[in-house]
């Protein structure tokens, strides 16, 4: 964050001094809400969790080098004390142990203060420049891709994995200071009007919008309710700004009318303006490409895995171009860019021969469309085809949809020619999954339904052999990584690739 007193912190977020001694002793560091990360000069948070109150942790921060804390009482040492304003933040998914007194809702309001007038200033003052991504799947890996077509222009800070709430959006806009040129985020929502908050807490100069699926469709009811909310940050945007667009996607495309930023659109449209030909995937399901923009083309060979990527790298592509990158930069930059989140698309291979597809950070049925896409591309397009394993479990927020589109995954494993398909779960969407296999015409045990993840451990472990390929992928409550931890050692800290 930009340096800051004791004093102005507690104006900026409406606060009041307790127990402090040199109103302006400045916070030179970052804001930290895990006592166990605090360094000289920073600002501790001291936040209700699910399992402790970061209240009772202030001493530990302040005595491993914390200028203050902020806090919603006092705690005995320096802190900035901030009243309970329920309703100030979105609720979206951050876990507050007990805030029936709004103490929780009062810190993340001052949070989200806070790295708004950080962010501001430091736009004012050293021209950094905000971009934010959103859109039903894709955030992260796209996230990822700016970083890195960004890096060779300058300081990037983005959030690890997808720290993209209430939270984690704040706490990563703090983590800018006067050396980053460029702060990358992304903006979640499980309902209207939160990327709208979000954007004002970090106000973006250039909005991606990626796609609009159906993820979270229990909660926004839907398509067009999702495309509603999505359309939240090109509105954000100023009209200095930039909103880049899907071209192949009519909801996103149509976002143009919504804004008052200079659009450009990108995808395989030929309507697009910085778009990809001559798509083609590799043994690896790594998506080789010509990229043209500006009236000039280069070939693309990404690192990463899945043709869905390429989409991503075209937005990736556009926000460099206009950060000043040429092309060839990004090219470059695109090119070498490998996955930087964890259970997205991490493919390893193990001293076994068997090579593991962990994408089960999460999942939605577009994100699962595509990681079986990728799965059968990796498995069939090598010299000798590999027998491929599909191992799927629930995904979450769908509504009255859940079921439909559970039975419209499991027929299109069948359809792709997934070799075995293990579903996981004792639920009717997990039933309905196998279900649409076996009436899309799975045979014998091409279809498995289990009930746990020890069950799918076992099987896995009977029958999986040297050169066969295995994804794993459903919604993050279920915790299917175990199945891809256990047989990558990753536990153990097997990183074989």
């Amino acid at each position: 964050m930009i340096e800051m007193t004791l004093r102005e912190i507690a104006d900026v977020v409406g606060g009041e001094l307790h127990d402090v001694s040199d109103p302006q002793a400045l916070v030179t560091g970052s804001v930290e809400f895990d006592s166990r990360r605090i360094g000289s000069g920073d600002l501790f948070l001291a936040l209700p969790g699910a399992n402790s109150d970061g209240h009772d942790y202030a001493g530990t921060a302040i005595a491993a080098g914390a200028v203050a804390v902020l806090a919603a009482r006092p705690v005995g040492v320096p802190a900035i004390v901030v009243a309970p304003d329920l309703g100030s933040v979105p609720a979206t998914s951050v876990a507050l142990s007990s805030d029936e007194d709004g103490s929780g809702a009062a810190v993340l309001a001052a949070l989200a203060e806070l790295a708004r007038v950080s962010t501001e200033r430091l736009a004012e003052r050293t021209g950094l420049t905000v971009v934010g991504v959103t859109g039903s799947s894709g955030k992260t890996s796209t996230k990822d891709l700016l970083a890195a077509v960004l890096a060779p222009l300058g300081a990037v800070v983005a959030p690890p994995g997808s720290f993209n709430n209430e939270l984690g959006h704040p706490w990563t806009a703090l983590r800018a200071g006067p050396d980053t040129r460029f702060l990358a985020l992304e903006l979640s929502a499980r309902g209207r009007g939160h990327i709208a908050a979000l954007a004002r807490i970090a106000p973006p100069r250039i909005g991606v919008v990626l796609n609009v699926g159906t993820a979270h469709l229990g909660e926004f009811g839907s398509r067009e309710a999702i495309a509603q909310a999505k359309g939240e940050l090109v509105e954000a945007l100023p009209a200095e700004g930039l909103a880049v667009l899907n071209a192949d996607d009519p909801n996103v495309a149509a976002m143009a009318s919504r804004t008052s930023a200079r659009v450009v659109k990108v995808g395989l449209s030929g309507d697009a303006d910085i778009r990809a030909t001559d798509v083609r995937t590799d043994d690896q399901a790594r998506a080789h490409f010509t990229l043209h923009a500006r009236g000039a083309s280069i070939p693309v060979r990404l690192a990463v895995h899945g043709e869905h990527q390429v989409g991503n790298a075209l937005a990736a592509a556009a926000v460099a171009l206009e950060c000043g990158a040429d092309l060839a930069t990004v090219a470059a930059a695109l090119s070498g860019a490998t996955a930087a989140s964890v259970r997205r698309m991490d493919v390893t291979t193990t001293p076994t021969g068997v090579t593991v597809i962990n994408d089960s950070y999460n999942a939605n049925p577009d994100s699962v469309r595509a990681a079986l896409k990728a799965l059968v591309t990796l498995a069939k397009s090598a010299d000798e085809p590999r027998r491929s394993w599909a191992v799927l479990g629930e995904m979450g927020e769908l509504g009255d949809t859940s079921v439909i589109e559970h039975d419209a995954i499991g027929r299109l494993a069948v359809r792709l020619d997934v070799d075995r398909l293990i579903v996981v779960g004792t639920g009717r969407p997990s039933h309905g999954m196998h279900q649409g296999a076996v009436m899309e015409g799975s045979w014998g045990e091409e279809s498995i339904l289990v009930p746990d993840i020890d069950a799918a451990i076992a099987l896995l472990d009977d029958e999986i052999a040297a050169g066969d390929v295995v994804l794993v992928k459903a919604s993050k409550a279920v915790g299917l990584w175990a199945v891809a931890e256990h047989l990558t050692g990753a536990a153990e800290g097997n990183t074989a690739r």
